[in-house]
């Protein structure tokens, strides 16, 4: 029986669709280091990770039989994708399952950090009743700047335009504007005009400090600052020093460049203990519905690749799904060059064979190709196509559809 590996408290839904495709699955609650990664993936064929879980080239080259990971989250940065290509590793991820929950946060944080209430709740709790509209305000009419304008952050222009705000936006692509939007020209436009600033950019390298002392210093005095997007682009340090000068009025902050591993684990941040400061253990995507359709999302991508060779919504694979119900299909990640297909088709005649159907795409240095036959796939087509020098993996299919 082929094995699956969870970890990370990854939705008990992912285990059930693996368990209804015919694996055998190993669930753990915490991330793991490269060794035990390396150890643990002795023989599993399919790993399902989330934020915390590093998987490196290295482990990569280590682990021949694993054939997918699952990223059960949005982000990708820590799986190293040409490695993963390069070793013919399918990666998959949820790009849209937790986008309602996480916009859902920002609106509360923002509503939040407008009123004060974490100042209030901390008061009450401390036996003290401050009734006052002091630094208290309503969002309608506010401006909202928007620094990036994926899933997330279209998103939330849509609900905060709803809620009677004005919104701006910055992204580096060109984007469609939802609802009376305004794109800036430049994160500094953004900064100058908006009130609160809600950050929503993606975790590649070149976001890495994006949002430091000279960004803070470029907003408007007592603006509010929500970053949920990922730890590495903030500056904390610059980032307390603007909370406790008064020119940041608050901040809420769901990302951290070194979080914990595993729960009940020390938190240690600078930004601890500071006035209307709201911190959240990373938890903008964590709710029942958004896990439970991350869950039943990225396990059903696994199954779908594992079963049918689909490699729709890969983010380092080329894009194919073949549908169909032929005797036999395998499927060939090779190198990108001239004349494999015609290889393949020779091959595939030279044993008798005829292609019942067949689709290919490539990506960069990468081609895919799934291929259907009418009859059982020879052993000596499989180490023919094994053999070719473009091969990178084949995979026989026949037995899992």
């Amino acid at each position: 029986m082929p094995r699956a590996l969870l970890l990370e408290n990854i939705d008990l839904i992912a285990e059930e669709v693996l368990s209804s495709a015919g694996y055998e699955v190993e669930s753990l609650r915490g991330a793991l280091d490269e060794d035990d990664l390396i150890a643990a993936l002795d023989g599993v064929h399919l790993l399902g990770i989330r934020s915390k879980t590093q998987v490196t080239a290295s482990a990569l080259r280590s682990l021949p039989d694993l054939a997918a990971v699952g990223a059960f989250c949005i982000g990708t940065n820590q799986i190293d994708l040409p490695a993963a290509a390069g070793c013919g590793v399918a990666v998959f991820n949820a790009p849209y399952s937790n986008t309602r929950s996480v916009v859902e946060l920002a609106i509360a944080e923002i509503i939040c950090l407008a009123r004060r209430l974490v100042d209030r709740d901390r008061a009450l709790h401390d036996g003290i009743w401050d009734k006052s509209a002091s630094g208290s305000h309503e969002i309608r009419g506010r401006t909202l700047g928007i620094v990036g304008y994926g899933n997330i952050g279209s998103q939330l222009s849509v609900l905060a335009e709803a809620l009677g705000m004005r919104v701006l936006f910055y992204d580096l692509g060109d984007k469609l504007a939802l609802g009376n939007a305004e794109a800036c020209g430049s994160l500094d436009e953004l900064l100058e005009r908006a009130e609160t600033v809600s950050l929503h950019v993606d975790g590649r390298a070149g976001n890495a400090g994006l949002f430091g002392a000279e960004q803070f210093a470029r907003m408007r005095p007592r603006s509010l600052f929500l970053n949920l997007s990922r730890g590495f682009v903030v500056d904390h340090e610059a980032l307390r020093e603007n909370v406790l000068s008064g020119h940041i009025a608050g901040a809420a902050v769901d990302v951290f460049p070194d979080e914990p591993r595993e729960q009940g684990d020390e938190f240690a941040s600078v930004l601890r203990g500071l006035p209307n400061v709201i911190l959240t253990p990373h938890v903008g995507g964590s709710t029942k519905e958004a896990q439970y359709d991350i869950g039943r999302f990225v396990a059903g991508k696994l199954a779908d690749y594992a079963r049918a060779g689909t490699t729709t919504l890969s983010v380092n694979l080329p894009p194919v799904a073949l549908y169909g119900s032929s005797a036999a299909r395998f499927a060939l990640l090779h190198r990108n060059v001239p004349g494999v297909l015609a290889s393949v088709d020779a091959l595939i005649g030279e044993h008798g064979l005829n292609v019942d159907a067949q689709v290919l795409a490539t990506r960069g240095e990468h081609g895919y190709v799934v291929t259907d036959v009418h009859d059982a796939l020879p052993p000596a087509l499989l180490g023919a196509l094994r053999a070719m020098p473009e091969t990178i993996r084949l995979t026989a299919l026949s037995e899992r559809r």
